[in-house]
């Protein structure tokens, strides 16, 4: 039975915890959180200790998961990684990138287990999507939600866009050659909506937009390759492949076109996506990748890789604001 303890409570740490609970072979020992009236509602609903002192907590746990605001994130997984706890920390993993070096380098000594809360890896979306062959040239991507004051702790990039650059970074396999970036503060004193494009070595270029200033709500990313359409419905769970038709081919609508070198029959496939919940989903990966002593799906190398470009991108934007 591996003992997890919840440090965060607040509106996506109810949901940590009421996945925890479904989860088997795990076992809540209980919560921190700095709120005394949130905690009161959190202890009363859900009958779990409230821990007054952080290290308390941490040292009766097997599992640290932190769903605290990003500028304590350093703070307690230090803490955690220090005391051999397995840790799952919220994106983005760090406040700066000196903190997330410094985190990468204690969980490699310490051989702990970590991952971090890139949550869009588990999207039945984009899981149907990793089973075909995605070798992208050409990647565009569109987030957008309405103003929530809650994400207001970190920019727009590190909010929001920060879910596709570790989609991306996960799915193009070069280094990034260049980026591009413009973006504005809004409703907040951090850039609340943001434009960047990033070149890649293979040639791949990615242009990603997000806002959190938005009047609907909008969760697409398209992926061009040779050969291929892939669009990926983040938001709907929906995914769309359109490809020149293959023998073997099922399920799949046909029509013909005349490429100008001749007739082509393409396929149109909208794959059955099985609808999960992507947050109890990588919880459980984390705990698989525990007790099967394997890695995480979304290792604190994945995380620092993704900070590692979203800073890029603060950095050119902050030049255009200075």
């Amino acid at each position: 039975m591996l003992r997890v303890g919840v440090f965060g409570v607040g509106h996506l740490g109810k949901f940590h915890l009421n996945n925890w609970k479904e989860i088997p072979d795990v076992e809540i020992v209980g919560f921190y959180d700095t709120s005394d009236e949130t905690s009161r509602q959190v202890a009363e609903q859900y009958q779990i200790k409230r821990y007054q002192f952080a290290e308390d907590l941490i040292n009766e746990c097997d599992i640290v998961d932190i769903v605290v605001p990003t500028t304590s994130h350093f703070e307690l997984c230090k803490k955690a990684i220090l005391k051999s706890k397995h840790v799952f920390v919220e994106k983005p993993m760090a406040n700066n990138m000196n903190e997330a070096g410094e985190l990468v380098k204690l969980a490699r000594e310490a051989g702990i287990k970590m991952q971090v809360g890139h949550v869009e890896r588990f999207n039945p979306a984009f899981q149907s999507a990793k089973k075909y062959h995605l070798n992208p040239m050409f990647i565009e991507v569109h987030r957008l939600s309405q103003f929530d004051p809650r994400g207001t702790d970190v920019s727009v990039i590190l909010d929001l866009m920060i879910h596709d650059i570790d989609i991306i970074l996960s799915i193009v396999r070069s280094e990034v050659k260049s980026v591009l970036a413009r973006g504005v503060p809004v409703l907040s004193e951090k850039p609340d909506i943001a434009n960047a494009r990033i070149e890649f070595d293979n040639g791949c270029v990615a242009n990603l937009t997000s806002s959190r200033i938005s009047m609907k709500k909008m969760r697409k990313m398209r992926l061009f390759q040779k050969d291929a359409y892939i669009g990926i419905d983040f938001l709907k769970k929906k995914t769309e492949i359109i490809k020149y038709k293959e023998p073997g081919d099922k399920n799949v609508f046909e029509f013909e076109i005349d490429t100008g070198h001749g007739i082509k029959a393409l396929a149109v496939a909208m794959p059955e996506i099985r609808d999960t919940n992507a947050i109890k989903e990588e919880l459980i990966s984390f705990v698989n990748a525990i007790t099967e002593n394997h890695p995480t799906e979304v290792s604190e190398v994945d995380g620092f890789r993704a900070m590692e470009v979203a800073h890029q991108i603060l950095e050119k934007i902050n030049r255009t604001l200075a």
